[in-house]
């Protein structure tokens, strides 16, 4: 279990981030990892694995890649995964699923070459022991992942469990959520939590970070955990934890050794909402994400709101758009005058010009036209996706000044 190949899926765009993560957080040379659209590749340790689940805030899964074999029928695939040494992962008293995933397959269904997987396991741990594991569904022990290509299939087995951008704290939220791992995407790519080639961001320098638009709290509380040195995965379960090869002494200690390094924060933040329930979600989150005094939050419209502290910082903010206007409620329906908002953001970026000077704002939206209808020039652009929505992240440096005409 000392040489495991590793596959850390995740968003398209954040790739880089990811790989400069997981550099940092195993104390890794950048040849040591392949990147590739989706994810980071590596050799490395179970141990390796348990900590990349419990320290990354950018990946998706952390998977253990078993095998990559050539097919052409199904019974190639039947094959393929019967060959594997299950056993090693999971006992017959353990229940197990199949997921799988395509990319120029040939085969007419995914369902028949997933049944084909399911029993090929099911028939080793038969002529092993006389008795075959049971399928769940819905709360497996051991989750194996199928990636067929146009000729290649990959297994690999998740040590991850439910997918990580679930840190365990959140339980209040609004229709919309951001999820986690996005939200850590954007903190990342503004260079606040970590800056160019892995050097240290703006958050170890003292910036402070404001979200105006916070709704339950997502980006504000991963920016306040990052600020303490929070483990993102302090506060949830994995599925490597039934799996064979999990030793709970190691697992504490590791545990043990992540909550040692919790510190006060390098940064404040502060987070603000147009709704004073979604403050009140976003503070109930924050208590059970351990924060305690270290996140700022107040009701506020952002169109009123002012700098919350002296110096300049950062301002990061996902504004409601399409859907999530509709799912916002009213206020923000009469903020979004436009299918763009464009009211609304020529308010904002009016605001912002006349009492942020020196701020750097950065706004994730779908609408590639943002800079025009706010007026303003950006200085970069980041691509990244929310969910299925392809997404610009723009960086506008803020300056006292009258509005472009």
């Amino acid at each position: 279990m000392n040489d495991l190949q590793l596959f850390l899926p995740c968003a398209a765009g954040v790739e880089t981030y990811l790989a400069t993560e997981v550099r940092r957080i195993l104390n890794l040379a950048p040849s040591a990892l392949q990147s590739q659209r989706g994810g980071v590749g590596l050799r490395a340790s179970w141990r390796d694995a348990m900590l990349l689940n419990l320290h990354s805030r950018l990946a998706q899964r952390v998977l253990v890649q078993l095998s990559e074999t050539p097919y052409r029928h199904e019974q190639d695939i039947y094959e393929g995964a019967r060959a594997i040494a299950w056993e090693l992962w999971f006992s017959n008293r353990q229940t197990f699923k199949i997921e799988i995933t395509a990319q120029y397959s040939p085969l007419k269904s995914l369902n028949f070459a997933a049944l084909r997987v399911k029993d090929a396991v099911a028939d080793r741990f038969r002529e092993l022991s006389g008795v075959r594991p049971n399928v769940e569904v819905r709360w497996p022990d051991a989750r194996v992942y199928v990636h067929l290509t146009q000729d290649r299939m990959i297994l690999a087995i998740d040590t991850s469990g439910e997918p990580l951008f679930k840190r365990g704290w959140r339980t209040d939220k609004g229709d919309a959520p951001l999820k986690e791992t996005l939200a850590a995407a954007m903190l990342a790519a503004s260079g606040w939590s970590q800056g160019e080639d892995g050097a240290p961001g703006a958050c170890d320098q003292g910036q402070a970070l404001y979200d105006p638009c916070c709704g339950s709290g997502t980006i504000a509380i991963e920016a306040a955990q990052i600020a303490c040195n929070i483990a993102p995965g302090s506060q949830r379960r994995f599925g490597f934890e039934k799996l064979v090869p999990f030793q709970p002494h190691v697992w504490s200690a590791l545990l043990q050794q992540a909550r040692s390094q919790q510190r006060a924060p390098t940064a404040q933040v502060y987070g603000s909402d147009v709704s004073f329930r979604m403050v009140d979600f976003a503070q109930n989150n924050a208590d059970r994400a351990g924060l305690g005094q270290a996140l700022h939050l107040r009701g506020g419209d952002a169109l009123q709101r002012m700098p919350p502290c002296d110096a300049p910082g950062l301002v990061l903010v996902n504004p409601p758009y399409g859907e999530r206007i509709s799912a916002a409620g009213v206020a923000a329906r009469q903020q979004a005058q436009t299918e763009a908002g464009g009211d609304f953001f020529v308010q904002l970026a009016s605001h912002w010009k006349k009492n942020f000077p020196g701020w750097t704002a950065w706004v994730l939206t779908p609408d590639l036209k943002l800079p025009g209808h706010m007026r303003l020039k950006e200085s970069r652009r980041v691509p990244l996706w929310n969910g299925p929505i392809e997404c610009r992240m723009f960086r506008f440096d803020l300056v006292a000044g009258r509005m472009k005409p």
